[in-house]
């Protein structure tokens, strides 16, 4: 298999405040990847190193094989990584069928676009012309996923996506993450939900101060009981 995302050994900062400390991390093509941890550890910082919103001091980040030096959304977009962002980031004067179009401004060739995302979400087809702050939390939810996959990612990054979702919409999302390993699409699972990262990942990270104290299956996770002791909220 070969990496869509390798961090290697990155160290990554917010001013003077030191976040990550060395951190491992790679997503083959086609793999649903769970990164898991409490509240702090630096998991949302993940993603902002990747998208240079955290500074990059030491380590390297690789997309694609291509080592990227000076981390950007817009590089992160050209190189296929579409990101679904923490408080999924509705823009509040646009309607739903404006905010999906927002993800196809990087210009991606590919299956996705506004009848693909209707096909999944019939839903936001039927609110296609409601702003997108008029919709429910999971709604919402629809339109960030939907967002993201017109951008025709190969990865798709999605930070705590559960979060302030009622559980038939997680069980919904679960289902969603499902169809999308059947189309080849590979996922970053950013979550604090153990229950939905094991039903849905490939492998699993653990975070803890800013480092990863464990990677294996879910298999092996259920098996580590110290490590979900002292590191998960379980």
């Amino acid at each position: 298999m070969s990496a869509l995302l390798n961090l290697h050994g990155v160290h990554a900062f917010y001013g003077a405040a030191h976040i990550l400390h060395g951190l491992d991390l790679h997503v083959n093509a086609g793999e649903r990847v769970a990164l898991l941890g409490r509240n702090g550890v630096g998991k949302t910082t993940v993603v902002n190193t990747i998208l240079g919103l955290a500074q990059l001091r030491a380590g390297s980040i690789q997309l694609g094989g291509v080592t990227i030096t000076k981390p950007r959304p817009y590089i992160a977009a050209q190189h296929g990584i579409a990101v679904v962002p923490q408080g999924r980031r509705i823009v509040a004067n646009l309607t739903v069928e404006e905010n999906l179009h927002l993800g196809a401004a990087v210009g991606r060739k590919g299956p996705w676009n506004v009848p693909e995302i209707y096909k999944l979400f019939p839903i936001l087809q039927e609110r296609a012309h409601t702003p997108g702050t008029a919709l429910s939390g999971g709604q919402q939810q629809r339109v960030a996923v939907g967002r993201a996959l017109m951008a025709n990612p190969r990865l798709i990054l999605l930070a705590e996506p559960t979060e302030g979702l009622a559980p038939q919409v997680v069980l919904l999302l679960g289902q969603l993450l499902t169809k999308l390993r059947a189309r080849g699409m590979a996922v970053l699972l950013i979550e604090q939900k153990l229950s939905l990262a094991l039903e849905v990942s490939d492998r699993c990270y653990v975070m803890g101060h800013g480092r990863v104290v464990f990677e294996g299956t879910p298999e092996q996770l259920l098996q580590a009981d110290a490590i979900r002791r002292e590191w998960l909220e379980v």
